[in-house]
């Protein structure tokens, strides 16, 4: 049986992969995470005890991680590397722990891969591209330049040069997967898309950061899920695959849109303060991914993507709800 050890298995993405692997496979998985704020355990219960292990740990934890990449010792074994800070206004605040979890954690990950040979998967973002033009015709590529302009954003870089270092330094059997903005059910109600949707379940106001112009492109967690198993599967070592769905949509589209399935009128929204430094544009092309490993995603319609998410959070009430007041009052306190 194939064995994968997943950091920040508990968190959004990375929960989303643990159950896609366990519908999509036979494989076992043992989830290490810090169970933070950010984390869900719950979003692991109910998979079978065989199969998915939670393990309670801190990636930078030298130890712990040497002690279960060292158990992954069959040909298909494999680290898939998802614990990361990500919350581009906490990397504002507070740069330390982005420093500490994405930068440290990954070089604790690596020394640990290859005194055990183990394959390794690298989990990053667009963001180290920094941003496109709203109007310009291209989209990042894999030779796209590094350009990232948030502490988080360079944190992720600094893995990535990490990863192919280790690659290239000491042959590590390693690739890396740069995505885009992802959305679905888990996700924590202090990101974009589930705060809106939280707010307004909530009676609240839907809040956008200045005009709204700024552009993401979008894709659903289990079409980032099953990208990431297709690259385990059939990826070439040393490589580095975008993951995108052609979900380029305005923040201000997006919010119309989630109004507008929510019964409210398009435009009833508050602006507030734009974010420090707020990129303008991501987009991400896709195709290496889709021409040598044969990967399409399965959601391809934004408006039906977030009609699901919004019944998604519309029942698990209890699980953010608990959350809410501590996130609007760190966001009231800076004017969003």
């Amino acid at each position: 049986m194939q064995r994968l050890l997943v950091t920040g298995g508990a968190g959004f993405i990375g929960a989303n992969f643990v159950r896609h692997v366990v519908e999509q496979t036979e494989a076992a998985v043992v989830v290490l995470d810090k169970l933070t704020y950010a984390s869900s355990p719950e979003a692991l219960e109910g998979l079978p005890p065989g199969r998915v292990e939670l393990v309670t740990g801190d990636v930078t934890d030298e130890s712990l991680v040497d002690t279960l990449v060292s158990r992954l010792t069959g040909p298909e074994d494999a680290v898939v590397h998802f614990a990361a800070e990500s919350h581009n206004d906490n990397s504002l605040h507070d740069p330390s722990p982005f420093i500490q979890t994405n930068i440290v954690g990954t070089f604790v990950l690596l020394e640990a891969v290859r005194r055990h040979e183990v394959r390794l998967h690298h989990i990053s973002t667009d963001e180290v591209y920094g941003d496109l033009e709203l109007d310009a015709p291209e989209r990042f590529t894999e030779a796209t330049p590094y350009r990232p302009s948030s502490p988080y954003s360079s944190s992720k870089a600094s893995a990535d040069h990490l990863v192919r270092a280790w690659v290239r330094s000491f042959g590590v059997r390693a690739t890396i997967s740069n995505c885009s903005n992802n959305y679905g059910p888990w996700q924590h109600v202090e990101k974009f898309i589930p705060r809106q949707i939280t707010n307004l379940l909530a009676g609240g106001r839907v809040k956008l950061y200045g005009s709204g112009e700024n552009v993401r492109d979008w894709i659903h967690a289990e079409d980032h899920s099953s990208a990431v198993l297709a690259i385990l599967d059939r990826g070439r070592i040393g490589e580095t695959y975008l993951i995108g769905a052609d979900g380029e949509r305005s923040n201000l589209d997006v919010v119309r849109t989630l109004l507008t399935l929510l019964g409210h009128q398009a435009d009833d929204f508050d602006h507030v303060t734009d974010r420090p430094g707020h990129d303008l544009r991501y987009a991400i092309d896709s195709g290496k991914l889709r021409d040598e490993l044969g990967w399409r995603p399965a959601h391809r319609d934004l408006h039906e993507g977030l009609a699901a998410t919004i019944d998604w959070y519309r029942e698990h009430r209890l699980w953010w709800e608990p959350k809410k007041a501590t996130v609007e009052t760190a966001y009231a306190a800076k004017g969003q």
